[in-house]
């Protein structure tokens, strides 16, 4: 698929999890309205204290398959810079942590979601954090600007992660770190899957073998890399993902424990 013509695809399924919130409903991850409270991927990632200052339409727009906010180890000062920060649940939380002598960013290319994510921080009053339009891809920000990068199953929807990676590396201070929450894959994918547009969407089909990731990181200039298994997906999971995207649940049983989300680690050298 050309890389265009994905993004596009992304940017509306996005956009329309984005009016849903703004609707009363909730988002989800892949393209279908919800799966509900028992998803594998979005379902419980944030404690409850953690949210519970949060607009209800921040926590409702989460598409998120891990918590990098917490894995991340902000510190009070530190400027961070989401990466496809959706409807800004991350963004809000990683402004608290770093307070108010810290700035925090979020980066996205969907209308819809940049709305949501200003009226959640208005809503939330919180100051110490901007919101910007563009690309993962492009990101507008000078060289050597942030302490951390962080984003949530964000980077496995774009076709160019090598571009991603380049350009996260090229916006961290020396010594600045890497950290997402990503969904990898240790183990084949069947074709079938790969070619999946509801996939894709869905945070699973462009998710990168774990082998790839730490040296598409390393060939970034990246070093400290760690990849951390967060939750993995078993068969009964990968049943229902491919069910709702018409593909032959027999397949289920060939990926099982292969999909995974994970906290992915790096660090920039410091010289």
């Amino acid at each position: 698929m050309a890389d265009e013509t994905l993004k596009g695809i992304v940017k509306e399924t996005y956009g329309r999890a984005a009016l849903r919130v703004t609707s009363g409903g909730s988002a989800c991850c892949g393209s279908r309205p919800s799966r509900g409270e028992g998803d594998p991927i979005t379902s419980n990632l944030y404690a409850t204290g953690e949210t519970a200052e949060l607009p209800v339409e921040a926590v409702a727009a989460s598409l998120g398959c891990g918590n990098p906010t917490a894995l991340a180890e902000l510190a009070p000062g530190e400027t961070v810079l989401d990466l496809g920060s959706g409807g800004g649940i991350d963004v809000l939380l990683s402004a608290r942590r770093v307070g108010p002598t810290g700035m925090a960013y979020g980066l996205d290319m969907t209308d819809e979601m940049l709305a949501l994510a200003r009226q959640n921080q208005r809503t939330a009053g919180v100051g110490n954090v901007e919101f910007l339009k563009g690309e993962i891809e492009s990101i507008p920000l000078p060289d050597g600007s942030m302490d951390v990068v962080i984003s949530n199953c964000v980077i496995n929807l774009s076709a160019d992660k090598d571009r991603v990676l380049a350009e996260a590396f090229r916006v961290l201070k020396p010594g600045g770190r890497f950290a997402v929450s990503d969904v990898v894959v240790r183990g084949a994918v069947p074709p079938a899957i790969r070619r999946s547009v509801e996939l894709w969407i869905g945070c699973v089909a462009g998710a990168l073998e774990e082998r790839e990731y730490r040296e598409k990181l390393a060939r970034a200039g990246f070093e400290a890399i760690d990849v951390e298994p967060t939750r993995v997906y078993r068969v009964e999971d990968a049943r229902e993902l491919l069910a709702g995207s018409g593909i032959d649940a027999a397949l289920a049983a060939e990926v099982d424990g292969t999909f995974m989300s994970a906290f992915v680690r790096a660090r920039k050298p410091r010289t």
